[in-house]
């Protein structure tokens, strides 16, 4: 069964981007309207004259209670510098508004194509576990997956622009023992944190991802066109996803504390590769479950039965509650031993960013657990569409939260630079994955498990 882009999809796509650009663009034009700190003493003046005293107050106050914690934080470098520079607060919020439009960009491009890469990781899983309920849906995660390339590309592009908007270890100075910039603990870090570093590591760790990738689609494809008995092709399969799986498991580790933990160099959690993983994988498996309703609603995935649907919603459900396993474990102890140096993370989340910091466990935990808890409404397509709306919601604002605390500060909005660069690369990442389902028939013919598959029932 073949399928072909629609126009209707085309053009939405485009529009998405199109209004995606705009908004991005915006986004940076209304931040350099800031270009001095006497612009941005006019701005906190205006703020505060408009009625925001009360909001200026409470920030003052969450100020005073993690000043000394966030001072500690990746951009508390800037005011205990070693040798006494002391960035002022209107420099510092200055930064913080230049360094918004990126981040917003950033999160995005992280977001979408850490949707591929769960995606990926949950492929490669099915084959390395020879299951016989999947291969049905095959070829919608080979779709998805196409954009892991593409996205990873994009996110490493706006790494190298974006420098130290997003890295605070990559300033001048940085790692000079003299320079009003010099920070000691991320001097001792330089050896991992520097920018040839970086950038080699995620070019092998993407290239790594999509030659895996590149083969295991092209090993698929022509088991549908081997000989009923010839399962060659499969075995390959079977082979390179087990291997890939083990690569994955380092790299995909290694890449959350360079791409997103970075960001906060003073800080750092043992946990956090588990708890990112748990992220991508759980929105891999939604979007697997949000794409195969969307085609099975129009009529072409007639062998995809409710017990499949069932399946997806099930992995949804389950790693929902080990991303909040992972999360309250990485919570619990930190805040528990109250080490200054590792609270701060939590302690500068709770006191700028209470509503998508609680928002984002209710989307990831509460949610999913109330709506796909009855094993009937995981049957439900569109209850399962509902749920998985809100985890994907959910799980956009967990990058959010990794990200803007430590790039824009209390200076944080979801507004239209955020919006934008949502629009942005979902548009891109509506393209590039229905263009791939187009490129090969829906239905992976070959797989030696294919008639179990399309006789699933649970």
């Amino acid at each position: 069964m073949e399928y072909k882009i629609s126009n209707r999809l085309k053009i939405a796509a485009i529009v998405m981007i199109v209004l995606g650009v705009l908004g991005v663009g915006y986004g940076f034009m209304d931040s350099h309207k800031y270009e001095t700190v006497k612009d941005v003493e006019a701005l906190l003046k205006s703020e505060a004259h408009h009625g925001d005293e009360d909001a200026t107050e409470s920030h003052g106050e969450s100020e005073s209670h993690v000043e000394k914690a966030h001072d500690d934080d990746a951009h508390g470098a800037e005011a205990h510098a070693e040798e006494g520079h002391k960035v002022s607060h209107e420099e510092h919020v200055l930064h913080q508004i230049h360094n918004r439009p990126y981040s917003a960009l950033y999160v995005a491009a992280f977001f979408f194509f850490m949707i591929a890469l769960g995606a990926l990781a949950f492929y490669a899983v099915q084959y390395a576990a020879q299951a016989g309920w999947s291969p049905v849906l095959f070829r919608v995660m080979e779709g998805i997956t196409s954009y892991v390339l593409p996205g990873g590309i994009l996110v490493l592009l706006i790494a190298f622009v974006a420098d130290s908007h997003l890295f605070v270890w990559l300033k001048d100075g940085v790692t000079e023992v003299g320079h009003e910039n010099y920070d000691k603990l991320v001097a001792g870090k330089s050896g991992w944190l520097n920018k040839t570093g970086f950038f080699i590591r995620g070019i092998i760790f993407l290239a790594g991802w999509s030659v895996y990738r590149y083969f295991s689609r092209k090993f698929s494809v022509a088991q549908d066109n081997a000989d009923i008995n010839d399962n060659r092709n499969f075995k390959k399969n079977f082979r390179i996803s087990a291997a890939f799986l083990v690569f994955y498991i380092y790299t995909e580790s290694m890449m959350s504390w360079d791409w997103i933990m970075s960001v906060d160099p003073h800080w750092f959690s043992t946990l956090f590769g588990w708890y990112v993983f748990a992220s991508m994988f759980v929105s891999g498996i939604t979007v697997i479950a949000l794409v195969t309703i969307y085609l099975k609603s129009k009529n072409l995935l007639e062998f995809v039965n409710d017990s499949h649907i069932h399946d997806l919603a099930k992995f949804m459900f389950g790693i929902s509650i080990f991303w909040t396993y992972l999360w309250f474990s990485q919570f619990m102890l930190i805040w528990y031993a109250d080490i200054p140096e590792e609270v701060t993370y939590f302690a500068t989340r709770i006191a700028d960013y209470k509503l998508p910091f609680f928002g984002m466990l209710a989307m990831n935990f509460v949610f999913p657990l109330l709506l796909l808890m009855n094993s009937d409404y995981k049957r439900i397509n569109w209850f399962v569409v509902m749920a998985g709306i809100v985890i994907l919601c959910g799980h956009y604002i967990d990058v959010f939260n990794m990200i803007m605390p430590a790039t824009v500060g209390d200076r944080w909005f979801i507004g239209v630079p955020e919006i934008g660069a949502i629009l942005l690369f979902g548009g891109l990442f509506l393209l590039t994955v229905f263009w791939s389902l187009g490129k090969y028939p829906l239905l992976a013919k070959g797989n030696p498990f294919i008639k179990e598959s399309e006789h699933f029932h649970y």
